[in-house]
């Protein structure tokens, strides 16, 4: 008990004892939500007895689960399994691996990432912008629209050929047993809805959940919870309104601003005492923030005393910024803060470029989170294609990437007459290599490239029998199998591709020797699971958007691009009030030191535009700004809102009068002027 309760507020000691029943934490920036959560697990195992096994806790990033996981492991003693601490994504995967045979598929399935996905949809159709088919795929899914449901909405004849190519897209994915990222949640809703028993049986099993960063739940996540929630209520959620910043990806703001209808009978507890930031820092961000309206209402309290002022840089264009920044920097590389603590945010991403430049030129070190993932660079993907075919011969996909990885004389002719071949078989392009006989191949592709084939599938099952024997020993015959450092000799850019290669090979030694039980399965599927934040590691500057920095901190926080257009961004379909929360994220990064930067100008598009300080220097209290919002809606066009006359309706317009906001709404063809205190929004 003292264990764990001598680290914590009265707040947090409450929170974590309230056991039974909804339980909804307002955590605010630095908080310590992280021990509340880890704190409240241990109650429950430690001093309760609630087997770990019966306990479920979720999270969004593969960085938070595993700190959580070993700081939760070093709080519970004596347990026989740990429990069951990990992503939403990767607890669909767990599910499915059970159960994804109720939907007659084999569990020996494998993940594909964003790339593999937009490939596959290129390849169905390469007329429509394949980035919009994706997000529309995706979308379907998170909202459990079939293909035949998405075209019977569509109105459009483009989204009419989208649902066409969603039809073309879950058949090749079923054909060749692939699943996507949305498919973890969706398949895994799916199989709880359709199956009640399972629905039952899996609630019994986990009979206390909880779910952090509840805040960035969508639709979907919401219903996968309530399925959990089946047999009991034990449902604990941990989350910040004002750090709701992924509406942009779906997530929706009234699960967290709602959960209390959601789950009837909810006990609230805010944790406002703040262990991060000090107090200039916590000023400005409270009082940016009270100026939205949507939120649920709370301030962050310092508890680490006063410090600097927050410092505002102001330059006459993007250049001047990037220099005086890179001089700051270099000041406090000098005083001995280490350079892993230093970070510049930006809410748009081109706006790093200058400050790169500038980097570069004083000679600072920097790590650009969110560019070209090491396990997106081409030599990576084809090592995984590689380990891909030999866990599942069948994968079309990953074959057609390595059948001529070192060349084997297969031009996309023939690799497309084969494909044409094996499907008119019914079969997989290996299995028709393997199996179809020597004089109908060499009718298909030349004589040699025959010879070369057949000696490929043998490889392919010299180098998969090692796999079975010794996973440590795999990686090695791989490489003196396939030679795979060869396809890129000569290259301009050999020497960082074989780096690459190597730095794979040492990260798969590592999996092995960490999981050593783990099969070649695992080891792909926890490499689609990993994250942008999986890169936040070691000493440098870093660099990254304001999206990325969510649940990081640093020493001393630089943000750049606080002007009108830029923070906030303006125009159609932008939400003044999520802006408004991307603004105090970002300054609630900072432990020690904030630097609020504007520049009178930028490079933008080609052209230089004149740029107006952001309103949020007048927001909160340290400037001027461009504009003063007395009162601000949360309302926005195209929002869906509901009237206690009239209706639903939808928001096509959204004025200023006197201190009151007025909506132009349409009901089912009627257009009515109404005033926003009088609606909600759906």
């Amino acid at each position: 008990m003292e264990k764990i309760f001598d680290k914590l507020n009265e707040s947090q000691a409450n929170a974590v004892k309230q056991t039974e029943g909804p339980v909804l934490i307002l955590a605010g920036a630095g908080s310590g939500k992280t021990t509340t959560i880890i704190s409240r697990l241990a109650y429950l195992i430690e001093v309760l007895g609630i087997p770990a096994s019966n306990t479920l806790t979720l999270t969004f990033t593969n960085k938070a689960a595993k700190e959580m996981k070993e700081r939760s492991l070093k709080m519970i003693e004596n347990v026989a399994y740990p429990p069951l601490l990990c992503t939403f994504h990767k607890f669909g995967l767990l599910f499915l691996k059970f159960n994804i045979h109720l939907l007659k598929r084999q569990n020996n399935f494998v993940v594909i990432d964003t790339d593999d996905k937009k490939r596959i949809i290129k390849k169905i159709n390469n007329e429509l912008p394949t980035p919009l088919i994706a997000s529309e795929i995706s979308r379907y899914k998170n909202s459990l629209l079939t293909p035949d449901d998405a075209y019977k909405q569509a109105e459009l004849f483009n989204y009419k050929q989208i649902a066409e190519v969603y039809r073309d897209y879950e058949k090749y994915l079923n054909e060749n047993n692939l699943v996507d990222f949305d498919d973890l949640i969706a398949l895994t809703y799916k199989l709880l809805n359709d199956n009640p028993e399972l629905a039952e049986a899996t609630s019994k099993k986990y009979q206390y959940i909880m779910i952090d960063e509840y805040q960035d739940t969508n639709e979907l996540q919401l219903k996968l919870i309530q399925k959990l929630c089946t047999t009991h209520n034990n449902i604990c959620v941990v989350g910040d309104d004002d750090q709701s910043i992924y509406g942009w990806r779906g997530a929706h703001i009234r699960n967290i601003m709602e959960f209390h209808e959601d789950f009837p009978g909810t006990h609230v507890f805010k944790l406002e005492e703040n262990y991060r930031s000090r107090s200039p820092i916590l000023k400005v961000a409270n009082a940016l923030i009270e100026h939205n309206r949507s939120r649920l209402g709370k301030k962050l309290i310092a508890t680490r005393g006063d410090g600097e002022d927050v410092t505002i840089l102001n330059s006459n264009d993007e250049n001047e910024e990037a220099r005086k920044i890179a001089l700051k920097i270099e000041k406090l590389l000098a005083s001995g803060v280490s350079a892993a603590e230093i970070v510049v945010l930006y809410r748009v991403n081109v706006l790093s470029r200058s400050i790169e430049e500038g980097l570069n030129r004083s000679g600072i070190g920097y790590k650009l989170v969110g560019g070209l993932r090491f396990y997106d660079r081409a030599e990576v993907k084809d090592l995984i294609s590689y380990i891909r075919v030999i866990t599942n011969n069948h994968d079309d996909f990953s074959l057609k990437r390595i059948v001529n990885k070192p060349k084997r004389g297969l031009g996309k002719a023939s690799v497309d007459k084969l494909e044409l071949a094996a499907h008119a078989h019914g079969t997989s392009i290996y299995e028709y290599i393997k199996t179809a006989d020597t004089a109908t191949l060499e009718s298909l592709v030349r004589k040699k490239n025959t010879v070369t084939l057949r000696q490929f599938i043998k490889d392919i099952e010299k180098v998969a029998i090692v796999a079975t024997e010794s996973t440590y020993e795999f990686i090695d015959v791989l490489e003196e199998t396939f030679h795979l450092k060869d396809i890129y000799k000569g290259m301009q850019d050999e020497a960082d591709r074989v780096l690459n290669i190597d730095e794979f090979y040492g990260l798969f030694r590592d999996f092995v020797k960490t999981q050593p039980e783990s099969s070649l399965d695992e080891f792909l599927n926890e490499l689609t699971l990993q994250s942008e934040q999986d890169q936040v590691e070691g000493e440098s500057i870093y660099m990254m958007s304001i999206h990325a920095s969510k649940g990081l901190e640093f020493e001393h926080v630089f943000i750049i691009g606080l002007e009108e257009g830029f923070l906030p961004l303006l125009g159609d379909g932008s939400d003044l009030e999520e802006e408004r929360r991307l603004g105090y994220v970002s300054m609630t990064r900072a432990k020690d030191t904030l630097t609020l930067c504007h520049a009178g100008s930028r490079f933008y598009k080609g052209r230089r535009s004149e740029l107006q300080k952001s309103r949020f220097f007048n927001e909160t209290g340290l400037c001027q700004g461009s504009l003063t919002v007395e009162k601000n809606t949360a309302f926005k066009k195209g929002d869906l809102v509901r009237h206690k006359i009239f209706g639903t309706g939808r928001v096509t317009g959204v004025m200023k009068t006197g201190r009151e906001f007025k909506l132009n709404i349409n009901f089912a063809g009627t257009s009515r002027d109404i005033l926003a205190s009088f609606v909600e929004r759906l």
